[in-house]
């Protein structure tokens, strides 16, 4: 993975994408016990094309012309999938209040946990709400931060059913 960070750093200072943070089951793990995954969702910020279009076709012909290949919905950088995901508004709110972390050397981000909670609970998979509970468990949020989040993006209801709780 770090090399992989490392291209993903270089998308960034080439001027590809904007900013960047990890989330989905790397960046649970940052927060919690491993977990089994497959692969490293970046969620991605980038400047509009005008008229709210995204352009990802200069970091897929970037990156296909350093050789780089596809696998399904993934880009494979260096033997690890990376499926990249444009943000949308939570997930921009995610990333612009990314931690900076330092991952085997590498400076990387890493969604916050209240913001991850979110952005889990909104997808709502079962393995999702098992990510929930995982961070809720086994590191200590910031409640008022979360309800804030939780309250702006209106999930508390998911939240509610996802943990059996009125809080959050």
């Amino acid at each position: 993975m770090k090399k992989a960070l490392q291209i993903i750093n270089k998308l960034k200072n080439e001027g590809l994408i904007e900013d960047y943070a990890i989330g989905g089951g790397v960046g649970t793990m940052y927060y919690t016990e491993p977990i089994t995954t497959y692969d490293l969702d970046i969620f991605i910020t980038i400047r509009e094309k005008g008229q709210g279009i995204i352009l990802l076709t200069p970091i897929f012909d970037y990156l296909k012309g350093k050789g780089y290949k596809w696998s399904g919905e993934h880009i494979i950088l260096d033997d690890y999938p990376v499926q990249f995901i444009v943000a949308d508004d939570l997930e921009k709110d995610a990333v612009s209040n990314a931690r900076d972390i330092t991952y085997q050397g590498v400076k990387t981000k890493v969604m916050g946990p209240e913001h991850l909670i979110a952005i889990l609970l909104r997808a709502g998979r079962a393995k999702d709400i098992l990510k929930v509970r995982m961070i809720l468990e086994q590191y200590s949020v910031d409640k008022k931060r979360l309800s804030a989040i939780l309250t702006k993006y209106k999930l508390k209801e998911k939240y509610r059913k996802a943990t059996g709780s009125g809080n959050g």
